[in-house]
Formats: C-alpha cells, sequence, structure tokens
C-alpha cells in the first residue's frame, strides 16, 4: 500500500477543465519532483491533494483510505499539509504566531514543535517578534515551510518553495529537506528548477497542459525525454 496515490485524478475551475487524468505514488521516505511550463497544472495537483480542490473521493488515497473529497481542514488532520506558492503569510501576525498557527489543526502529537522548526531554521527565532513583511523572501519562506511542519504532516507538498529566491538562500532551503523527511514527513515538490528537482527527487512527474507527460527515476529519464514532455516538442 503506497502512503498517496491519485487515482485519474482531474480538477476544475468552473468549466475550465485543468487536470485530465493523473496517476501519481507517493511511498514512505520519498520525494517525488513535479515539473513543467507555468500553467501545466503542477499547483492544481497540491491543491486538490491539499483539499483546497475537492473531487471524487477515490481521486485521492491516503493509505488506501479515499479521501479526495474531505474539506482541506480534514487533510491536515488526517497528516498532508501544503506550503502554498507565494507564502501566504499571516501580515497582522508575527513570525511565531504564524508558526504557532500551523499547529492549531494537528491531531496528534509529533517531532515539529516550535524549539525544533527554531532549530531547523535559527533565524527565525531570532525574528520571532517580528512582522512578515520585514523578513526576507527567504525567510518568509522558512516561515511558511515551518508553518506547515508545526502540523506534524506525513506528506509535505511544497509550491515553488525556490521561486524568486537568491541562490544562496535556496541552497539553505533545500538543505532542510533531508531533516524534514529523517522526522518523518515525504516530500512533494512542485518545482520549475529541473535540475533542482533532479538532484532531491526519487521520482519526477512532468506535466504538460494538465497531464501527466513523462514520469520516473532521474536516472531513467534522458535530457531529450524531458525536453519533449516538458514543452511537447
Amino acid at each position: 500500500m503506497h502512503l498517496l496515490e491519485t487515482n485519474k485524478l482531474t480538477a476544475f475551475y468552473g468549466d475550465f477543465q485543468a487536470l485530465y487524468g493523473i496517476d501519481m505514488l507517493l511511498d514512505n521516505g520519498e520525494t517525488i519532483a513535479i515539473i513543467g511550463a507555468n500553467g501545466a497544472g503542477k499547483s492544481t495537483f497540491l491543491k486538490s491533494v491539499a483539499g483546497l480542490i475537492r473531487g471524487a473521493a477515490d481521486s485521492v488515497l491516503l493509505d488506501g483510505t479515499p479521501i479526495g473529497a474531505r474539506p482541506a481542514a480534514d487533510i491536515v488532520k488526517l497528516g498532508i499539509a501544503l506550503v502554498p506558492e507565494g507564502r501566504r503569510l499571516f501580515p497582522s501576525l508575527t513570525v511565531e504566531e504564524n508558526l504557532l498557527i500551523g499547529g492549531y489543526g494537528r491531531k496528534a502529537a509529533g517531532p515539529w514543535t516550535l524549539d525544533r522548526v527554531y532549530s531547523l531554521f535559527p533565524i527565525l527565532r531570532e525574528r520571532r517578534s517580528s512582522a512578515p513583511s520585514t523578513l526576507s523572501g527567504g525567510q518568509q519562506q522558512m516561515v511558511a515551510i515551518g508553518r506547515a511542519l508545526m502540523s506534524n504532516p506525513r506528506v509535505l507538498l511544497c509550491d515553488e518553495i525556490s521561486l524568486g529566491l537568491a541562490p544562496i538562500v535556496i541552497a539553505d532551503i533545500y538543505a532542510a529537506l533531508p531533516q524534514i523527511k529523517v522526522e518523518g514527513s515525504s516530500v512533494v515538490l512542485v518545482e520549475q528548477d529541473i535540475v533542482k528537482a533532479m538532484k532531491v527527487a526519487d521520482r519526477v512527474y512532468c506535466f504538460q497542459e494538465g497531464r501527466l507527460s513523462l514520469a520516473g527515476p532521474p536516472r531513467d529519464l534522458t535530457r531529450e525525454q524531458i525536453h519533449r514532455a516538458y514543452f511537447g516538442s
């Protein structure tokens, strides 16, 4: 039995269909990367898994249990947390208050506490009383990741966590992923940087216009295959 599975997953925005029958597998301890051009459906896929876009119950399975029709609040309690694109921090709250909000919905105790998040991202301890708007983009991303970890997720969904950040900051954030996995979270990573995705992922899924165009371990995928799956030519 797989930890997380999507089965012919579709998604709509009104009458517009954004995903067409996506099949994906995630096992315990894995990192999978989802790549594809802008508008390929990557963020929509994460939103569907996280319950922000609801579909057929059996289109998303957690430990074999259908959860595709459950609301987002239930999905968090079941152990799936989303780090959204653009971070989406609460501007009127401090860094620490943003982190604490992440723990409100968790169902059971786990390894991630406020002190544990501060150990992973020490700069956040220094800035704990600051407003998010006073933080750099990289520090804000750390808050967003820490907030998701506070729910002690079994599955961490990361949407474009390196977007717009300096290379040295991206390196710091990616350096935290192994420790996150050690603490029991499997990771689904949406990433525009194909090279970065190939380095950290056990398997790569490429989306094109809402459809799965390529899947497999990075070592088995050629540059030509990826280019064709990414751009359709």
